[in-house]
C-alpha cells in the first residue's frame, strides 16, 4: 500500500507559478513511477505529467509541455509538480497517483495505469 499526500495548491494570477508536493508513504518509493492528473470541473480528469521510478524520464501533455515539470526526490519520497505561466484553463483539482511499477508503459498517460491515489489539491487561476 501506498498513501500519497498532495500539498501546494492555492489561488494564484495568470502567469504566476506554483509548486505541487505529493508525499508517499509505504513501500519504497523508487519502486513507483509516479504521475499527476488534473481534473476541472464538468470535466474527465486528465494526464499531465508521468516521471519513472528512477526519475530518469519524464513525459508531458502537450497542453502543459514547456511549462510545467515533474520532478521527484526519492529521499524523501516526495514527487513534484512545479508549474510556470499558469493559464486559467489550468485551474483544476490537481492529483498524484502512483503506478505499481517503476517503468512508463503504455497505460501511464491513463487514469486506469495507476493503483493509488491523493485527495487532491485545488489550484485556481485568475485572468
Amino acid at each position: 500500500q501506498v498513501q500519497l499526500v498532495e500539498s501546494g495548491g492555492g489561488l494564484v494570477q495568470a502567469g504566476g507559478s506554483l509548486r505541487l508536493s505529493c508525499a508517499a508513504s509505504g513501500r519504497t518509493f523508487s519502486s513507483y513511477a509516479m504521475g499527476w492528473f488534473r481534473q476541472a470541473p464538468a470535466k474527465e480528469r486528465e494526464f499531465v505529467a508521468a516521471i519513472t521510478g528512477s526519475g530518469g524520464y519524464t513525459i508531458y501533455a502537450d497542453s502543459v509541455k514547456g511549462r510545467f515539470t515533474i520532478s521527484r526526490d526519492n529521499t524523501k519520497s516526495t514527487v513534484y509538480l512545479q508549474a510556470n505561466s499558469l493559464k486559467p484553463e489550468d485551474t483544476a483539482v490537481y492529483y498524484c497517483a502512483a503506478q505499481a511499477r517503476p517503468v512508463l508503459v503504455a497505460a501511464t498517460m491513463s487514469a486506469s495505469g495507476y493503483a493509488y491515489w491523493g485527495q487532491g489539491t485545488e489550484v485556481t487561476v485568475s485572468s
